[in-house]
């Protein structure tokens, strides 16, 4: 597949920080960990590794913006792009030794996702898609699933934890979703949740309390993989309301409609 020098440079750089991480990983009982929240850890890795996508795209266009999960944002002289990165998604996971992990990279153009590079390096798997070109693993074309009922669908999503997000919504939301579909999973990397929709491994995803580096390089790969993508209210203000609900077109309606019904009355 041809690349444009922008994708190649997001790439490179996620395929840099995926080395660092591999080598961390191999290590990750001798990481120094500081806690950030309640069950929420962040370790000298993703520092690392945050340090080196900036690095290196910072150097190759060093006018963009840049947002990242551990470094926040900075603003760029150039006005119209900005990287959003999330160097280590799956946090949990990797300090638990679950290869269940990524570097995540989007290019926002004058506020649109144009591009975005999401990278397992426990897996060698590497997703990419740039607007218009559409979405691949590897060097493979993918397209989202094409079942057309959610009972014949596995549907991936985010569950709250300690000190996170609304477990009483959630619950009620899992409570509609879980009986209409073949399943649920939970993974644990938001970023790979959307790779996998995009790749037809996952018929659908909904999660909230999300961020912008979670799921822009995710976003880009499912629209160019065929897919939809709303926020929770059927909107496109992902990144505002911190929500996602994504599939196939009749999947993406389906799963908006079950995750939205009210509380049952008893």
């Amino acid at each position: 597949m041809a690349r444009s020098a922008l994708l190649n440079v997001m790439v490179q750089a996620a395929v840099k920080a995926g080395k660092s991480l591999t080598r961390d990983f191999g290590e990750v009982q001798n990481l120094q960990v500081s806690v950030k929240g309640p069950g929420d850890f962040v370790s000298q890795a993703d520092f690392k590794a945050e340090k080196i996508v900036h690095d290196e795209l910072m150097k190759a266009r060093p006018t963009y913006g840049f947002l990242g999960e551990e470094g926040g944002e900075e603003k760029g002289t150039d006005g119209a792009h900005r990287w959003i990165v999330d160097p280590l998604d799956g946090t949990t996971n990797f300090l638990h030794g679950i290869p269940q992990f990524a570097t995540s990279i989007a290019l926002e153009r004058n506020g649109e996702i144009v591009a975005g590079v999401i990278f397992n390096p426990a897996t060698d798997e590497l997703f990419t898609a740039e607007k218009g070109g559409g979405a691949f693993l590897n060097d493979r074309r993918l397209r989202v699933a094409a079942r057309r009922v959610l009972s014949d669908c596995v549907i991936g999503c985010g569950v709250p934890h300690l000190g996170r997000g609304n477990h009483g919504k959630f619950l009620v939301e899992l409570r509609h979703v879980m009986g209409e579909v073949a399943g649920v999973r939970r993974m644990g990397a938001a970023a790979l949740d959307l790779a996998y929709v995009a790749a037809g491994r996952l018929d659908g995803f909904w999660e909230a309390e999300l961020h912008p580096w979670d799921m822009a390089a995710g976003l880009i790969l499912i629209k160019e993989a065929g897919g939809f993508a709303s926020d929770m209210k059927g909107g496109q203000n992902m990144f505002e309301t911190k929500t996602v609900v994504a599939g196939n077109e009749l999947i993406q309606k389906a799963l908006l409609e079950v995750s939205n019904r009210p509380v049952p009355s008893r």
